[in-house]
């Protein structure tokens, strides 16, 4: 019982060890907590949340696959080839349709013009929360790209080897 209550803290650390290292990972916590903040705006039912919450954990969940499968290609490939660049390039892809799949729900669900002009109505209203959001877009941008180790040389620069 205690390994299985240990696994969690396991998972706890892979979650937090790639929030600091996986870029894309940071930058898709920031669209999921942007798309939470607009969807307050809108008049969504509980069915609406279970989609959000599902694409948001789907994207989640496949970027951190993906920097798994990178992880395993690079320990096991530690120089540049084809094959590993490929299977790099395939984990990638799967993020990059499953994103894409969940921008077409997303426009689907929040393309409604009646709640933009009432969202910026709401923003005219408060011009401090138009800092704030700016602020936060800021703090989203350095979270994204400010953080994680830099990039080593020549890595993902280099063409694949055969």
């Amino acid at each position: 019982m205690r390994r299985f209550f240990k696994s969690f803290a396991w998972a706890g650390r892979g979650f937090a060890t790639a929030v600091r290292q996986e870029r894309n990972l940071r930058f898709h916590l920031c669209v999921g907590v942007y798309v939470y903040l607009l969807s307050l705006f809108y008049p969504f039912t509980a069915v609406h949340y279970v989609v959000l919450t599902l694409l948001v954990a789907g994207v989640l969940a496949l970027e951190l696959v993906n920097s798994a499968i990178e992880r395993i290609v690079d320990h096991l490939a530690p120089k540049y080839n084809m094959q590993a660049g490929l299977i790099k390039d395939i984990a990638a892809a799967a993020v990059l349709v499953f994103c894409i799949g969940a921008a077409v729900c997303g426009f689907v669900l929040f393309w409604n013009l009646e709640v933009f002009a009432q969202i910026g109505r709401w923003f005219a209203a408060r011009p401090l929360l138009i800092v704030l959001l700016a602020a936060s877009l800021a703090l989203c941008g350095w979270l994204v790209f400010g953080l994680g180790p830099k990039q080593k040389e020549g890595k993902d620069t280099e063409p694949y080897e055969q």
